[in-house]
């Protein structure tokens, strides 16, 4: 028996890093644009620091973005704290798969990321946690590495406007968007609602609030959305 767990262990371990190559050539891509953006923004070591320690592409472009728009620090660390909040419902419905010490279960939460969780995804509430992790390494790796060569590479890349990466905003969060939205029209006005708030607010508002602001309100709108495709979430068990 423990030979059988043993080899499904391994095999999830080797599935789920198969899985994960793809998803790490696009992250880095995604990292060397993040490196070359935040080197006039944070310097030279913050932002390999915050990729290794963050690992938060969302995160991590959201706090850039505030900071690149003259916010402060803290308007920049709620930015992106904003964004990360979708990993608590995420890590909530991962906890019953995961083993052993409290310890052990938070450091295994901590390779969740959205492509990897997705993949691991056995149904009926079911995760292979060990699929997760290994699908997790190479991203992490392709993040930090590909943030590293945005950083001192971009001499050689050249000019960030010039070659479209000033663009790697709008086309970032666009994206996430995409995903959102097409989830069901109480999504879709939720995302409306939070991107009708940043316009608003962005000619008056101090910088970094209005993105702020458009997270908070996407991230209620969409709780409440969850809330009525699980209407019975509320409900029972114990006080």
């Amino acid at each position: 028996m423990r030979i059988a767990r043993d080899q499904a262990d391994q095999d999830s371990l080797r599935t789920g890093f198969e899985a994960g190559i793809p998803i790490a050539v696009a992250t880095l891509l995604i990292a060397v644009s993040f490196g070359v953006l935040a080197r006039p923004v944070m310097g030279t070591v913050a932002p390999i620091v915050m990729s290794a320690l963050v690992f938060a592409g969302s995160a991590q472009f959201a706090a850039l973005a505030v900071l690149a728009a003259g916010g402060g620090a803290w308007a920049a660390i709620a930015a992106g704290t904003l964004m990360n909040a979708r990993f608590g419902p995420m890590g909530i419905a991962l906890a019953p798969s995961l083993e052993g010490s409290p310890l052990r279960r938070a450091l295994v939460g901590q390779t969740m990321i959205d492509a990897a969780w997705a993949l691991a995804n056995r149904g009926g509430g079911r995760f292979d946690p060990k699929f997760m992790m290994a699908a997790t390494l190479p991203s992490y790796v392709a993040w930090v590495l590909g943030t590293a060569a945005g950083v001192f590479a971009g001499d050689l890349i050249g000019d960030p406007d010039a070659l479209g990466l000033d663009a790697a905003f709008p086309a970032f969060f666009l994206a996430l968007l995409s995903t959102e939205v097409r989830r069901g029209p109480v999504a879709l006005a939720a995302v409306a609602g939070a991107v009708a708030i940043a316009l608003a607010l962005t000619p008056v508002a101090p910088p970094g609030v209005p993105i702020i602001a458009a997270c908070l309100a996407a991230l209620l709108g969409l709780t409440r959305w969850g809330a009525r495709q699980d209407p019975g979430a509320g409900e029972g068990g114990d006080a």
